[in-house]
């Protein structure tokens, strides 16, 4: 296996973002006046954009009442404000980056959580690593695992998708890399199991970033 590129999901992948996740969405159910859940529920909840983890986080029976734009208006508020102080790299993630940016493999981050999140959290959260495309959802492109984004990324680096690695935390990212042609690879140190990750396609599961290094 000859790889040139990795491409990373950021939530659960680069990312420890459940806690503030969690806070901003039960603190818009207590306004609506509905009941919250604990943080780690909110693992099942996240990775198919917004609006999939409002619908999870709403009671049964409050979709068809609840304005859900307005929902997530009141979350983006109450996020913006406070995912600086709930979010950080994963252990060891600072030092993959590093090392690949040494190796000169081309790296990107693909997230369905939204773009201008996406953008700013990496910029902040992973300053100075050559991200050469940071895309979260953006509207007229459909969210992963439609291998749209990954395929254009690749393109974009230059590179067949079969030389691309797609690094991620649950069965949405290794299906995206199946549909995609990548070689699909499963973090264990995200918000999904490994039974999900394996049943989803992932060719590799790994326990520590530094095991990405011995693939590549």
């Amino acid at each position: 296996m000859n790889f040139k590129a990795v491409i990373f999901d950021l939530d659960g992948t680069l990312l420890d973002s459940l806690g503030g996740i969690a806070f901003a969405m039960n603190r818009v159910l207590e306004q609506w006046g509905y009941p919250v859940h604990p943080p780690v529920d909110y693992r099942k909840f996240v990775g198919s954009g917004i609006r999939e983890t409002v619908l999870c986080a709403l009671p049964g029976s409050a979709p068809g009442k609840c304005d859900i734009e307005k929902f997530i208006k009141e979350y983006r508020q109450i996020y913006d404000k406070i995912w600086p102080r709930e979010s950080a790299p994963y252990a060891g993630i600072t030092g993959l980056l590093e090392n690949l940016n040494k190796q000169k493999i081309k790296t990107a981050v693909l997230s369905n959580k939204s773009d201008d999140f996406t953008k700013r959290m990496a910029a902040k959260l992973l300053p100075g690593f050559d991200f050469r495309v940071v895309w979260g959802g953006r509207p007229g492109v459909p969210l992963k695992p439609d291998p749209a984004a990954a395929l254009e990324i690749a393109g974009i680096l230059g590179f067949s998708p079969g030389a691309c690695i797609f690094l991620g935390d649950s069965g949405i990212d290794m299906e995206t890399a199946v549909n995609a042609g990548m070689y699909g690879i499963g973090v264990l140190w995200g918000f999904r199991e490994a039974e999900e990750l394996l049943s989803s396609g992932a060719k590799r599961l790994i326990a520590d970033p530094e095991e990405l290094l011995d693939i590549i």
